[in-house]
This record gives C-alpha cells, sequence and structure tokens, in this order.
C-alpha cells in the first residue's frame, strides 16, 4: 500500500507518467451542484449554449455557461441521471461565484437547486488502465458503458451507498467520474481499485500537463481574459438554436480573421512569463498567456494570444524568456500527444 512518505516523494513528473501509462485517481474540489424538480432542463436550455431539448437520461455533456455581457463563465459538466441533473465545473470555480451566478435566471417554480449538496462528492480517475478501476463498480461487461454515458454504480464496502458512474476524462486518457453519497467510501475503493492497476493518486500539476497536451487546458487556467471566440470556445455554442439563453444577447459569431489561444511548443528548460512578446521575424505577434507544468521532457507547452494568421500550425516564432534569452516557438495543433487509450482495448 502506497504511503503518504511515497506519496510525498512522487514528483509531477511521475503522475504525468501515471495518467499516460496506467491510471491516475484525483479527488474533484469544484463545486458541485444537485438540480432536482420537472422543469429543471427548461432551467439548463435557459443557463447553457447548448440546448437541452434532446438530452437523454444517463447522459453526460459539457456545455459553457455565459456572464450576461457573453463572456464566457463557466464549462459545465452535465449529468443527467433521469431523477436529478448534475453541474460539476471544468474550469476554476468557487462555490460562491456559482451560486451568485445561479441565482442570477429566473429558477422555474419547483425546481430546486442544491450547490454543495451535503454528504456527496466526487472521485475521477483516468488512464489508459481507468476502465479496469471502472469495473469495480459495476456489474456488467464494462465495455458496455460508451463515452458520454451514466450508469448506477455500487461502492464496495458500502451497500447502502447511492453512487453514479459517468465515462467522460479531461485528458484525452480513458477517463471515470464517481459521484457518491458515500465519498470517502468511494474514495478508497477506487484508490484500492487503481492500485492493483499499478496506478496512484495523482497532483494537480502532472495532470494539468496531460490535460494541456489534450487541449483541455482551460480546467487549469480558466478563460485567462478572454472572449468566446478568442478562446476558442465557439464550438461549444449552439448557433442555430431556437429562443435566448443567458448571455446570448452579447454573443457574436466567430471572426475568421481574429486573434486566438493557440498552443506551442518551446525546447525543454524554456520559461516564459505571462505577457512576454511573441515574435514573428522581429514582429510582434501575441501574447504569452500561460506555460504547462514542466511534466513532460520532451518539450514546454505555451498557450499565447495570437493575431491572424499566426496561430495556425508549423509556425516558427520566438519570445524572450525569463532570462532575457530569445527562445524558438512552434505553434502546434492539439492534442499534442497520442493517448496510449487510442490502441488499449477495453475488455
Amino acid at each position: 500500500m502506497t504511503t503518504t512518505t511515497d506519496a510525498a516523494l512522487r514528483t509531477m513528473a511521475d503522475d504525468y507518467a501515471t495518467v499516460r501509462t496506467s491510471v491516475g485517481a484525483y479527488r474533484i474540489d469544484a463545486p458541485l451542484v444537485r438540480l432536482t424538480g420537472d422543469d429543471r432542463l427548461s432551467f439548463l436550455d435557459g443557463l447553457l449554449t447548448k440546448s437541452a431539448d434532446f438530452v437523454e437520461p444517463d447522459t453526460v455533456r459539457e456545455a459553457l455557461a455565459l456572464h450576461d455581457d457573453g463572456t464566457p463563465f463557466a464549462v459545465l459538466l452535465h449529468c443527467e441521471t433521469g431523477e436529478e441533473s448534475w453541474l460539476l465545473p471544468r474550469t476554476p470555480l468557487t462555490a460562491g461565484e456559482l451560486r451568485g451566478h445561479l441565482d442570477g435566471p429566473d429558477v422555474p417554480p419547483g425546481v430546486t437547486a442544491e450547490i454543495e449538496p451535503e454528504g456527496w462528492g466526487v472521485t475521477a480517475f483516468e488512464g489508459p488502465a481507468a476502465w479496469a478501476v471502472a469495473a469495480a463498480f459495476v456489474d456488467f461487461d464494462i465495455s458496455g458503458l460508451p463515452l458520454h454515458a451514466v450508469t448506477e454504480a455500487a461502492v464496495p464496502g458500502a451497500p447502502a451507498a447511492v453512487a453514479h458512474l459517468a465515462r467522460v476524462g479531461t485528458t484525452g486518457e480513458y477517463g471515470y467520474l464517481l459521484v457518491s453519497d458515500a465519498p470517502e467510501a468511494a474514495h478508497r475503493a477506487v484508490l484500492a481499485a487503481v492500485r492493483e492497476q499499478g496506478g496512484h493518486p495523482v497532483g494537480r500539476e502532472g495532470l494539468d500537463r496531460v490535460r494541456a497536451e489534450a487541449g483541455t487546458a482551460l480546467c487549469a487556467t480558466g478563460f485567462l481574459g478572454l472572449t468566446v471566440d478568442r478562446a476558442d470556445l465557439s464550438w461549444m455554442v449552439d448557433w442555430d438554436r431556437p429562443g435566448e439563453f443567458r448571455g446570448s444577447g452579447g454573443l457574436t459569431r466567430p471572426a475568421a480573421d481574429g486573434p486566438r489561444l493557440t498552443a506551442l511548443t518551446a525546447p525543454p528548460g524554456s520559461r516564459f512569463a505571462t505577457g512576454a512578446e511573441v515574435t514573428a521575424a522581429g514582429r510582434g505577434v501575441g501574447t504569452v498567456l500561460w506555460q504547462a507544468p514542466s511534466a513532460n521532457g520532451d518539450e514546454e507547452l505555451v498557450l499565447a494570444l495570437l493575431d491572424a494568421p499566426f496561430w495556425v500550425p508549423g509556425l516558427d516564432l520566438a519570445a524572450e524568456d525569463e532570462r532575457a534569452r530569445r527562445r524558438p516557438l512552434s505553434t502546434v495543433t492539439l492534442p499534442r500527444v497520442v493517448a496510449r487509450s487510442l490502441t488499449t482495448r477495453i475488455s
């Protein structure tokens, strides 16, 4: 069994390797929301940028919530279990911020929104062996649970627990969420099953590097002060849906020639300050917004806001690092790493 000392000796590179090669587990500390009432989907229809008209029971999806002015508020995971709807922020958010946002729209009579419902918690596990961990919580062949599906789950050691297992993740590897009203028992059971597969609990930095390589860096960074268009989130808006939703009046359709959030790579050991100017042949073309943790020794990964047309992949750019040295940068596509889960069969 892994001890506290063992866990303390693990580096973020170890955690990165765990998610890439076996399975890593971590607690979800984002505020969980439970919605009940017959009209809860109507409420979500006016809250999210994707329509809830055709949401099926026992499914999970990601949707964007906006401020009244059309700027992004949060990416929310919407889990529908038939009798309840659950929301889980994917971007950094406090319970107070979420409460203030949900109190804004008119909540239909009979709909109840509980933020951080007492006694509930969430544990996640991701990696190419995550499916084998998930199998410990269901009584059917785990290969029968498709992506974006939710099922009832049993928590070993807590026979009276209520739990929902969702197949969804943030890393490009196999991923699952376990939502339970016995969160401590559920977390212990996940850790036990993870260790049987050679995995470990993982920390935020190693996990954030995998997410950045998979194209889900906003889980760590938030929206970096960008609009929906500049954050490259226009794909999360159902532009042709009927009716209005919160923030729709402030939205504009994406422009083909505007600045865009872009992934770049740099040589290992390069460190760039937020705000560093990105140049092309000596001309300023953008700004560094965030650098991913250095958990992958092959290269550094950077997010920058680049002017058109410099956000296309395959361009050689440059920026000064924290030591005022000129360092090369290259625009790249995401996902950056081929996930092992793409060639690992669920069986």
